[in-house]
């Protein structure tokens, strides 16, 4: 089987996490310091390690003091993870339309959808890329927006010479088991808002103020007091390990993403029903690598999928327009055009760091005859 995606660990992630078991002290302490310490100097800007790319998210928006029925501005196509963070912050997603040939923002739907109540606008940087950032902090600033980016597939990613992350106004990335590098779960915030940072560091340990110094000394703040909601949303120090690990051997899996997709585009370079979606593979270290199938439908598309299956290719869909799901059904979003009509069309195939040359050829060769 050639798995769609997959954790792709060595040693080296494997003895830190046995260093951290005979430590005996596994929850978020000296570890997860050295952890943020080594992202800081990354994107040279301070960050805060949590649970997870969607905590991440949810920390944030809270963090901006979102009141109900505030709106945030998101593009329908992306994880549900995204539209959920956004209602547990007490704001309402505003599902927007894609741009079709970078997947990113319809900034021009977007502006449609503008209201007196609108307060952020979510960025989500589809498969690694970004589609045009400069475009869009121009329209967050024209309209007075606060801007989250969505970086749960960009970790590595460049835009103008500079990483992502290095100089957004808050980035959210994910650390999953799949992601561009991995902790096992985990993610991180980064953002110069020194005062919305501290509020993050606190609002993961359930509220509990300052109690971030402490728990990297591997103690405990035992008195102490508490005036903003919070959750348990805190890193511990094995999955910091693990990402600590996977940070130094970034250059080795990101060079490995852009090499598999490079060579996804030269096999799919001269097909007519089959195309991808052109990026510089040189700036953007790609977490997905999904493609468009012309003339594909819902019931065609998952015939597809299992008969690639059966002959041992996993492949997956990113993703469901999240304003068909139940929960963020509103029928004044709809008919979202571009989303609604590349949605059937979508098909992600296998990538990650442990694939070969050889597996793409028979990944695009299988693709192309059932094709």
């Amino acid at each position: 089987m050639i798995r769609l995606s997959k954790s792709c660990l060595s040693k080296i992630e494997k003895d830190k996490v046995l260093s951290i078991l005979d430590k005996e002290y596994l929850g978020m302490g000296h570890e997860v310091e050295q952890f943020e310490y080594e992202l800081s100097n990354y994107f040279s800007r301070p960050v805060a390690c949590v649970s997870s790319g969607t905590a991440a998210l949810h920390l944030a928006l809270q963090a901006l003091g979102l009141e109900n029925d505030d709106e945030v501005l998101v593009q329908t196509i992306t994880y549900v993870g995204s539209f959920q963070a956004i209602v547990a912050s007490g704001a309402r997603p505003v599902a927007c339309d894609v741009d079709p040939s970078t997947m990113t923002i319809d900034l021009k739907d977007a502006e449609k959808r503008l209201t007196k109540k609108t307060k952020a606008l979510m960025l989500v940087h589809y498969a690694g890329g970004v589609g045009n950032l400069g475009e869009a902090y121009t329209f967050a600033k024209k309209n007075n927006l606060r801007v989250i980016e969505d970086a749960a597939h960009a970790f590595g990613t460049v835009y103008n010479n500079s990483l992502v992350g290095s100089k957004s106004d808050i980035a959210c990335f994910s650390f999953d088991g799949i992601k561009n590098i991995t902790s096992g779960e985990g993610g991180c915030i980064t953002t110069n808002d020194r005062t919305l940072l501290k509020q993050v560091a606190d609002t993961r340990l359930l509220g509990v103020e300052n109690d971030t110094d402490a728990r990297f000394q591997n103690s405990r703040t035992w008195e102490f007091d508490v005036k903003k909601i919070g959750w348990r949303y805190h890193m511990s120090d094995i999955m910091a390990a693990i990402g600590r690990a996977q940070l130094s051997r970034f250059e080795e899996l990101s060079n490995k993403r852009r090499l598999i997709a490079k060579y996804y585009d030269a096999s799919f370079c001269d097909q007519q029903r089959v195309s991808f979606f052109k990026q510089d593979y040189d700036a953007i270290v790609p977490h997905i690598y999904p493609v468009r199938i012309a003339g594909l439908t819902l019931e065609t598309r998952e015939a597809l999928r299992n008969k690639l299956n059966k002959k041992g290719i996993q492949v997956g869909i990113h993703y469901q327009p999240n304003h068909l799901l139940s929960l963020f059904s509103d029928v004044k979003a709809q008919p979202i055009n571009n989303a609604e009509a590349i949605y059937p069309e979508l098909l992600s195939l296998p990538l990650h760091p442990d694939i070969e040359k050889s597996d793409v050829d028979r990944v695009v060769s299988t693709l192309l005859e059932l094709v």
